[in-house]
């Protein structure tokens, strides 16, 4: 446990992070990289060239400076790191490695002001969240070990079948090449997947969603390939080898399916999806569990997407919404002048659809890019929906803030 002192002094930290933050973060980064250089194959280097990985560890550190006196608030958001964790394969020694670097880079970036106490109260505190970090994480390790079909490390996958969904969105059915079961995923989690990439010499892992329904002898993710605008933002580099090199043969490694943003099995209540771009592949996944269940619940989806041309899966769940009339499938176009489908123009906006998605008893589900689930839980809470029934997942790093 903390002492009252060592808490004062994390919390006289809080101004310092605030304003600076992301400089000890990316100090904390290079300092890491250059003395321990094999964790390049662990993190997303992608996602450390934009400083999402930055700005997300030291949005992490914030928060936990800002609830050093009641950490306990955190722990929903922990174990959605520790299922992020879990399928990286992060050890405990890695965690001695991180507190060392971070506990340096706190004295180099500080300097004067990184007293001798200052730094062993924040060594006290890492250790206490490394701790449950570690024994939330062997918890999800043993847990997935149980699983039939499920596996340890990095397994073998095939590159069975490769389908252009879009203009820019590809499915691949991975099977494994040891021929054996793979384990029931939850509908809605993701799949880590790597690859060596020769022009980093690193294997690079990334996190994509299955976007199958569980029970199948393979795993379906579909990727967007994300392509650079005007340099402000870089060609992604795994999803651009998926689309531009990878061909159906090839093969890739993955651990377990993981991840908490996942449909409530137990419920037999309705259930809204709301999406924005390749915010969709989960809700895949839950839609056709859902069609091949017996007892059928009432799904209304409002997906968003630039046009029709970028719309993956279009055809798909069009022909399950005439089919099923438990499902209403409402789409929102940017741009509609490519499109003849009966669709709404401009971003989504709940409020013109709000006599469809206002249903007793519903679970929400959000997944899309940052500002789109934003705007959207505002737009939720305005018009009285419980945010205990609102659930939503973010594609990119994980943080510890709460807010």
């Amino acid at each position: 446990m903390l002492t009252k002192s060592e808490i004062d002094l994390i919390k006289g930290t809080v101004p310092i992070l605030k304003e600076h933050g992301l400089l000890l973060t990316k100090h904390f980064y290079q300092r890491m990289f250059r003395l321990n250089p094999e964790l390049k194959n662990v993190f997303n280097m992608g996602n450390q060239k934009n400083e999402t990985q930055q700005t997300a560890l030291a949005n992490s550190v914030l928060a936990y400076a800002e609830n050093i006196e009641n950490p306990g608030v955190l722990l929903p958001v922990l174990k959605h790191i520790g299922e992020k964790h879990t399928s990286l394969l992060i050890t405990a020694e890695q965690y001695a490695i991180v507190g060392e670097n971070l506990l340096a880079s706190i004295k180099e970036v500080l300097g004067v002001g990184a007293s001798d106490e200052l730094i062993e109260a924040w060594g006290k505190a890492y250790t206490i969240l490394a701790d449950i970090m570690i024994n939330l994480e062997k918890s999800i390790y043993i847990e997935k070990d149980g699983l039939p079909g499920s596996w340890s490390g990095w397994r073998k996958f095939g590159i069975k079948k490769k389908v252009q969904e879009s203009d820019e969105i590809s499915s691949f059915y991975l099977y494994p090449e040891d021929g054996k079961e793979v384990a029931f995923h939850k509908p809605g989690q993701y799949l880590s997947i790597r690859v060596f990439v020769k022009e980093l010499g690193l294997f690079q892992p990334r996190q994509y969603s299955i976007s199958s329904a569980p029970g199948n002898k393979y795993y379906r993710i579909s990727v967007k390939k994300e392509v650079g605008q005007g340099g402000t933002k870089e060609d992604g580099i795994i999803s651009n080898y998926l689309h531009n090199t990878l061909v159906e043969g090839d093969i890739v490694e993955a651990t377990p399916p993981a991840g908490e943003f996942v449909l409530n099995l137990e419920s037999k209540g309705p259930v809204v999806l709301i999406s924005g771009g390749i915010g969709q592949t989960p809700f895949m996944s839950m839609l056709e569990y859902l069609a091949n269940e017996s007892e059928k619940r009432e799904v209304k989806w409002i997906h968003g997407c630039r046009s029709a041309n970028v719309h993956a899966f279009k055809n798909e769940v069009s022909d399950l919404d005439k089919k099923f009339d438990w499902l209403e499938h409402i789409v929102f176009y940017d741009d509609c002048s490519s499109s003849d489908d009966n669709v709404k123009k401009g971003r989504v906006e709940l409020s013109e659809v709000k006599e469809t998605i206002l249903l007793p008893g519903a679970d929400y589900y959000i997944c899309g890019p940052k500002l789109f689930l934003e705007k959207t839980i505002k737009d939720l809470a305005a018009l009285g929906v419980n945010s205990e029934h609102v659930f939503f997942e973010e594609f990119g790093p994980q943080t510890l803030n709460i807010n």
